[in-house]
């Protein structure tokens, strides 16, 4: 077992996956961190599909973009490097009529750092077709699909640079992803801004 710290330091979105399944003990184990993140006025409106059925996931996967600042060959996972597992996050409207994104935020993050301490990599997508996926899953009117977790075993391994004047992460002559992030002096205020 890693720790928190470890994790978060650690954590880069991963777009390249081995093709190795994901045991659903482990999918269940994501889903129940999810389950115990806070939420407003403990409403808990976010319910959860698991997919890990291999043609499931090759009808969701052309719903999915992937990597809005690459060229798509360089952002959208390559046959045999497609996501093994998903977890579609949805949000009740029987429990919450609207709102409920900061669950979703603090669900996906307990998720991700779950996943990354079993060695799973994650992709948090959120410029998907909610209409084809909400027919694919046969999910019901009353559930609006907040996004999608995209899962599998790492293939690649993102590393985390200080930003310059740029937030675009890019691919290297390598293929090697750069994350670039905003130095902590830049973002931190102590007592006012």
């Amino acid at each position: 077992m890693n720790s928190i710290t470890d994790l978060i330091y650690n954590r880069r979105t991963v777009r390249r996956f081995q093709p190795r399944r994901i045991a659903f003990s482990s999918l269940k184990s994501i889903v129940d961190s999810g389950r115990l993140a806070p939420s407003g006025a403990n409403l808990q409106p976010l319910e959860f599909i698991v997919v890990d059925d291999d043609e499931i996931i090759g009808n969701l996967f052309p719903h999915t973009q992937w990597a809005g600042y690459l060229p798509e060959k360089d952002g959208r996972p390559p046959q045999g490097q497609e996501p093994t597992a998903y977890i579609v996050v949805l949000l009740n409207r029987n429990i919450r009529a609207q709102g409920g994104e900061r669950d979703v935020g603090a669900a996906i993050e307990n998720m991700i750092l779950i996943a990354l301490d079993e060695d799973i990599g994650s992709c948090w997508l959120g410029s998907i077709n909610r209409e084809a996926i909400e027919k694919l899953l046969n999910i019901p009117p009353s559930y609006d699909i907040d996004s999608v977790l995209a899962l599998g075993y790492a293939a690649e391994h993102p590393i985390m640079e200080p930003s310059s004047d740029s937030i675009k992460y890019y691919k290297d002559e390598s293929g090697v992803l750069h994350v670039p992030k905003r130095p902590l002096d830049n973002v931190l205020h102590h007592n006012t801004f």
